[in-house]
Parts: structure tokens; C-alpha cells; sequence
């Protein structure tokens, strides 16, 4: 499958989803990386005006979850999250962020992210590490 028609799979299954609701695009793919992008405004405000560190969170395990399930398997395996830890290094009140994740282990059950939040001059607005497993699909006749 050719790159922009996996992104476009990827954007096209996040409508009606959180990601949807945070206005997350998924941008760019390569052979160990994945990116999107979220803008910042008053949708993923904290109550005194910069970006929530959970609206940052959601959209690096967003991507570093599709990033899982684009290089696993997909028809045999679901993705799910397990853990993630970030922190968040600076603040940001409008623009946009984005994320890149990129493997630090790529295994067959579990794999590990690295994920960077930045703005558009490139800062580093907040560091991710996720955790993800991949897990069997069950078949109709187990």
C-alpha cells in the first residue's frame, strides 16, 4: 500500500473518534516513524490557556498506537496502549504541535515508542515514552 493511501486509511478510521475530536492528522510515514499533527486553541486548553498535558498525551499515543498497528500485522493483531509517561517541558497557547514516534524496540508483542511534541520552530514541548502490545485477533472458529 502506497504511503498517502495508508495515511489515508489512518486519518479515515479516527473519524468519529477522539482523534477526530482533537482535530488529529496523521501526516507522514516511514519505515520506523510515524507523525501527526494537533492544533492548539481553546478545544485542548487547560483553564488558564496554554495546551492540557492531556490533550498532548492523547495525541502521542494516538500516533504512536497507529504507528504499532501500520507495522504489525493488523489482520491478525489489535494494538492496545499499556503504558505512557511523559513530560512536558514547555508551555504553548496557540499553533500547532507535532508528534513524531519512533520505535526504540520493535517487537513481536510489545513494542516501545519515543515520541516528540513540538511546535513549529521545532521546541520540544513534551517527551512520550508509550508502550504498546500487540494481541491476537481471535478467529471465528477458535
Amino acid at each position: 500500500m502506497e504511503k498517502q493511501e495508508i495515511l489515508a486509511k489512518c486519518n479515515e478510521m479516527c473519524r468519529n473518534t477522539l482523534m477526530d475530536t482533537l482535530d488529529i492528522k496523521f501526516t507522514d510515514i516511514g519505515d520506523d516513524f510515524v507523525t501527526a499533527e494537533m492544533p492548539v486553541n481553546s478545544k485542548v486548553h487547560q483553564p488558564d490557556g496554554v495546551l492540557h498535558g492531556g490533550a498532548t498525551v492523547a495525541l502521542a499515543e494516538s500516533v504512536g498506537s497507529v504507528a504499532s498497528h501500520i507495522f504489525i500485522d493488523s489482520a491478525e493483531y489489535y494494538v492496545r496502549g499499556i503504558e505512557i509517561s511523559a513530560n512536558h517541558l514547555k508551555s504553548i497557547k496557540e499553533g500547532m504541535v507535532y508528534a513524531k514516534a519512533t520505535f526504540i524496540h520493535k517487537g513481536r508483542t510489545t513494542q516501545l515508542w519515543n515520541i516528540r511534541v513540538t511546535d513549529a520552530e521545532d521546541n520540544l514541548i513534551s517527551l512520550v515514552k508509550l508502550t504498546t502490545i500487540a494481541l491476537p485477533k481471535k478467529k471465528n472458529n477458535d
